[in-house]
Order: C-alpha cells, then sequence, then structure tokens
C-alpha cells in the first residue's frame, strides 16, 4: 500500500496545479517554473526545461499579461471564450507532468480526465460568473472578479505544491462557491427583464 503514496500525492499535486489552471493558465505554470528554478520543488527530468531562467521570464511575463489583460473591459469576456480549452490543455499538461514514469497511456488518460476535466470545469464556472457580472454590473463588479480569480490561482498553486491533500478540498470547496455565486447572479439577469416588463 505504502508504494501507491507517492502516486496518490503526485495526482493530489496534479489535480490542485490544475485547478489553478482554471482561475489563470499562466500563474501556476510559472510557479512551478520559480519554484523549479529555485530548488524548492525537485527536476523531474522530462520537464527540465520549465526550471530554466528562460522558462522563469516567459512564464513570468505571459502571466503579468494575462492578469492585467483581465482587467481591461471587453477584453475580459473575450479571454473567458479561449481560457476554457486553454486551461483544459494547461491542467493536462501540469498533471502529465506528474506522472512521467507510468506509460503513455495511463499518463494521458489520467491527464486529460482529472487535470483537463478539473481546469475545464473551474474555468467554465468562472466565465459564466464573469458573464452573469458584465450583465448585472455592467462590468463594473468584473475587477473584483479578475482580483478573486487571480488570489484563488495563487492559493492554489502554492497549496497543491506545499499541502497536495489539502488542495484537493479547496479545490472541490471553491468550485462548490463559485456554482453557488454564480446561480445567484444568474437568478438575478433572469429576474430583471421581468422587472422591466
Amino acid at each position: 500500500m505504502t508504494e501507491y503514496i507517492p502516486y496518490i500525492l503526485s495526482f493530489f499535486v496534479g489535480v490542485g496545479l490544475a485547478a489553478a489552471t482554471g482561475f489563470r493558465i499562466f500563474l501556476p505554470i510559472f510557479f512551478i517554473s520559480l519554484g523549479t528554478y529555485l530548488g524548492w520543488i525537485p527536476e523531474n527530468e522530462s520537464y527540465a526545461w520549465i526550471g530554466g531562467l528562460p522558462a522563469v521570464i516567459a512564464t513570468g511575463l505571459a502571466t503579468v499579461i494575462e492578469i492585467l489583460a483581465y482587467y481591461i473591459p471587453y477584453v475580459d469576456n473575450l479571454l473567458d471564450s479561449i481560457s476554457v480549452p486553454l486551461a483544459t490543455i494547461a491542467g493536462s499538461l501540469l498533471v502529465a507532468s506528474q506522472f512521467t514514469e507510468l506509460n503513455a497511456w495511463t499518463q494521458w488518460s489520467l491527464a486529460i480526465i482529472a487535470g483537463g476535466g478539473t481546469a475545464a470545469s473551474i474555468s467554465s464556472a468562472l466565465a459564466g460568473t464573469r458573464a452573469a457580472s458584465t450583465a448585472s454590473t455592467a462590468g463594473i463588479a468584473n475587477p473584483v472578479v479578475s482580483t478573486i480569480e487571480t488570489i484563488g490561482s495563487s492559493i492554489m498553486s502554492v497549496v497543491a505544491i506545499f499541502l497536495p491533500v489539502l488542495a484537493i478540498i479547496f479545490g472541490l470547496f471553491i468550485l462548490f462557491l463559485i456554482i453557488k455565486f454564480g446561480k445567484r447572479l444568474a437568478k438575478k439577469i433572469q429576474r430583471k427583464p421581468k422587472a422591466l416588463q
């Protein structure tokens, strides 16, 4: 049984990082890159490139651009239209990076189902929340949503790396809150047209 513990922990790390990509695509990748470069995260031979200085700079720049872009009106909604497939790919890659010693079929099955599925679920829920926020507040509340997403991604990334078991619980709780908040906003939007009639 103890021989499976590293795989279980790797699974938790991967899914936690995939959940973080649902909030912000590049932020978890930047955390992995920086952590590997500084020696906080053990270097994986298959993904050694991510710990190099060029990768740290590239992912850092991509992270800053992504975060700032979400504060620009209309651009934030445009980014949501492409964030779900990109988050799915990033989430799958992050889970796959945790299982390089498995055969390719098992590695990518786990990656696509657990990583891609988790990232896509959170990204879709957040895109729906932003759309509801745009419709109900004319986009005024969108910067608040963007700030919460960035904070959520940062926390999930750190927790996934250092406290992987907690990352799964935290990820499920956040998904529950996003769906609950999104449903409330959707109900408000549905009531508004009726009030105008």
